[in-house]
């Protein structure tokens, strides 16, 4: 099914901020993650790994949706980060969100925190 809407980008449904810290980095999207704009969150992981920052945490407390597409994204990004001895955390997601995880049993290969602050603490 094709979630695109009339008149709209990728842009306009999915906005991906990025905080960098000293050994991590806080990726939010917010918004819906499918086919349409899974390249805005592509992107910044890849700088993530490009720059070698050891903890990427994947705040997801405002993603609305994850189609097959996004956790794809997110399975590529962990590889790449976990050959370079590091790791994605993912925090705060909603049910619908969740849900697209256990189904496909990828809450068993990331980390999953019930928020950023747990997330940031370990």
């Amino acid at each position: 099914m094709d979630r695109g809407m009339v008149g709209t980008t990728g842009r306009d449904r999915l906005q991906v901020a990025v905080h960098r810290y000293a050994m991590a980095a806080v990726v939010t999207p917010a918004g819906e993650l499918d086919h349409h704009t899974a390249e805005l969150l592509r992107e910044p992981l890849e700088r993530c790994v490009e720059d070698a920052i050891p903890k990427i945490v994947l705040d997801c407390s405002q993603l609305e949706f994850c189609d097959s597409t996004g956790l794809n994204v997110l399975l590529g990004a962990r590889l790449k980060v976990e050959a370079l001895g590091g790791a994605i955390h993912l925090a705060g997601m909603k049910p619908a969100v969740a849900r697209v995880f256990e189904v496909t049993g990828a809450d068993a290969i990331f980390t999953v925190h019930g928020s950023l602050d747990e997330a940031l603490k370990e």
